[in-house]
């Protein structure tokens, strides 16, 4: 059996920044002091020039970013989560979202999974942020083929756009020869007919490898991959909740305003079943290896299993 190529979706977001360059020449990269980490570095060494450096001054860099924007310039602010989503939202708001600006946000160093640098910078509520801004496209890949596909589509899409980017290296679990990324549409991953676990980001993995431990006992689970969170694919949504009457939702967020939340509004309205949703509970992360964290805060395939297996018999 092949090794598992795993890295994280950071680099790819450098990379991917660094491989565009040439062709969108408009295309320029701002960062927070943290270029190293954020991995625009990668970008600043191919294109000095392009890149700006607006120091620890977040919320400034977001009004940089709208003044680029504004002169024809397609802007990516960078930064980790907590800044770009929780220090720099008033800015997000008012200079990006209001005037519906061509900025695109890449925001690394999410979840729990940040590990050591502990609950300050365990960003778990960025996406309820974000998703409550009018006209946010919000994007949350699983992995390194899908977060360069992200970058690219946020590149053309015309409109504010938040992306969301890890620290820990991950599976690479889709193939960069057939993967398609379309921007709003959900990906059926596995078939299955007793639940849907729907998930985003790096749970997606831990989906599919609990969807194979449920198989082994009988149940039948369907996986998807939501990598846009707003907009949401309702239409997919709506579709498994009617043919397999139970979702479960899995997300490195908490369970407060992210993808859970946002799938069982859509739910709510078109065919209301049982949503159960797998995420942070109401609390705050604390320092530890990410690895750790995932499984002792329940971001596991092994969690997903359990929690599985108790929601069928509320079928």
């Amino acid at each position: 059996m092949a090794d598992v190529i795993k890295k994280a979706t950071r680099e790819s977001y450098g990379e991917a920044l660094r491989d565009l360059a040439e062709d969108y020449p408009e295309l320029v990269v701002l960062d927070a002091d943290l270029a190293a980490a954020t991995k625009t570095g990668i970008f600043k060494k191919a294109y000095p020039d392009r890149f700006f450096d607006c120091g620890i001054a977040e919320a400034n860099m977001m009004g940089v970013a709208a003044g680029l924007a504004t002169a024809g310039k397609i802007p990516f602010a960078s930064t980790f989560a907590m800044f770009a989503a929780g220090r720099a939202y008033e800015i997000v708001r008012n200079s990006i979202g209001y005037p519906h600006l061509n900025v695109k946000i890449g925001a690394t160093h999410a979840g729990i999974s940040v590990g050591e640098d502990g609950a300050t910078h365990q960003c778990n509520e960025d996406i309820a942020l974000m998703r409550t801004i009018p006209g946010m496209t919000i994007i949350n890949p699983a992995d390194d083929v899908e977060a360069r596909a992200a970058v690219k589509a946020a590149l053309d899409f015309n409109g504010p756009v938040y992306m969301r980017f890890g620290r820990l290296a991950v599976p690479v679990i889709n193939d960069p020869d057939t993967y398609k990324f379309e921007l709003g549409k959900g990906i059926v991953l596995r078939e299955g007919s007793d639940l849907t676990i729907v998930a985003t980001g790096l749970m997606v993995n831990e989906a599919l490898q609990a969807a194979e431990a449920l198989a082994g006992e009988g149940i039948s689970a369907r996986v998807v991959n939501i990598h846009t969170i707003k907009p949401l694919d309702k239409e997919l949504i709506c579709k498994c909740a009617k043919e397999t009457g139970l979702i479960v939702t899995a997300e490195e967020h908490s369970i407060i305003g992210g993808l859970g939340s946002a799938v069982a509004e859509a739910v709510t309205e078109c065919c209301p079943v049982p949503v159960v949703k797998i995420g942070v509970n109401d609390e705050f992360g604390h320092s530890g290896p990410a690895v750790d964290l995932l499984k002792e805060f329940g971001l596991s395939a092994e969690n997903i299993t359990a929690k599985a297996k108790e929601a069928v018999k509320l079928k």
